[in-house]
């Protein structure tokens, strides 16, 4: 829960220095049409980031809370092997489609 508060802390200072540079990006633009545009082109890139910036720490919330590894919303989110150290029929499929293209590669 420490970390959540430390996440949420984090977060209002983002929002913070956010809305600042969307002021200046307002101020600097004047009364221009180009501004609404700017100030949301800025806001979709500033989203991402967080978006992109919050992917790992989703999966560590999830496993202290229990939902780990029925993870569904998460970004990105890509479940853990169901079986690990053991090769299903699928995968030895796979690595036997990849082993004859790379034979064929040799080959040439």
């Amino acid at each position: 829960l420490e970390h959540m508060d430390n996440l949420v802390s984090w977060g209002q200072d983002q929002i913070k220095g956010w809305h600042k540079q969307a002021s200046a990006l307002q101020m600097n633009q004047g009364s221009h049409e180009g501004t609404v545009v700017t100030a949301e082109v800025f806001d979709v890139m500033r989203r991402v980031q967080v978006q992109n910036k919050l992917a790992g720490v989703c999966e560590d919330m999830c496993k202290e809370v229990g939902a780990y590894p029925k993870c569904t919303q998460c970004p990105k989110f890509v479940e853990p092997d169901s079986t690990p150290g053991v090769m299903t029929w699928d995968e030895l499929l796979e690595h036997m489609d990849n082993l004859v293209s790379w034979g064929q590669d040799q080959i040439k």
